[in-house]
């Protein structure tokens, strides 16, 4: 059972990071979008069933919860500890049955996993969010953000406008991302 290290608030006034000494997974992440999606978690069931909770993402050692504007943290923060804290270890949650890019597959996916894995991932994790990539159409890269990132209002303009610079400078010019 995860014990909770820390609470970090986000940029985003509705999301909470939850800092976690052992972690939940290890190098895969999970996001709930919505109850229904987390139908299949224990975990991510759990916290949504506390009520106010409009989605959860979580990696490693860190639990991401976005709420309703209209409740305050404090109000959510003791109810929300105790299913994190009975949480099963990183062994017991199965992997996710999200299919997955195969590296070598296509190179230019490749080379954009790379740029993002090494610049873009790490600032998002750091403030409690994600990137999951949705698709590849020609040079129109489709990506979805995932915890804090899901709902901040910068994540919508100037992080997508920061990425899509970035892939346009470090791996094709032509290349446009879009948010789903």
């Amino acid at each position: 059972m995860p014990k909770i290290a820390d609470i970090e608030y986000t940029p985003n006034p509705n999301a909470v990071k939850f800092i976690l000494k052992e972690p939940l997974t290890v190098g895969s992440s999970r996001s709930f979008p919505d109850a229904e999606a987390a139908s299949v978690d224990p975990l991510a069931r759990a916290l949504f069933d506390v009520g106010n909770v409009t989605s959860v993402f979580y990696m490693d050692r860190f639990i991401t919860i976005n709420k309703d504007d209209d409740v305050s943290w404090e109000e959510m923060l003791r109810k929300l500890a105790e299913p994190i804290r009975q949480a099963p270890a990183a062994a017991e949650i199965p992997p996710p049955v999200i299919p997955q890019h195969t590296p070598g597959d296509n190179p230019l996916l490749d080379r954009i996993n790379e740029v993002l894995d090494a610049r873009v991932r790490p600032g998002l994790a750091g403030d409690g969010g994600g990137l999951e990539i949705v698709g590849l159409e020609g040079k129109r890269l489709l990506i979805r953000y995932q915890g804090a990132c899901g709902s901040c209002p910068s994540s919508l303009a100037g992080t997508l406008y920061a990425i899509e610079h970035m892939l346009k400078d470090e791996v094709d010019p032509d290349i446009e991302v879009i948010s789903v």
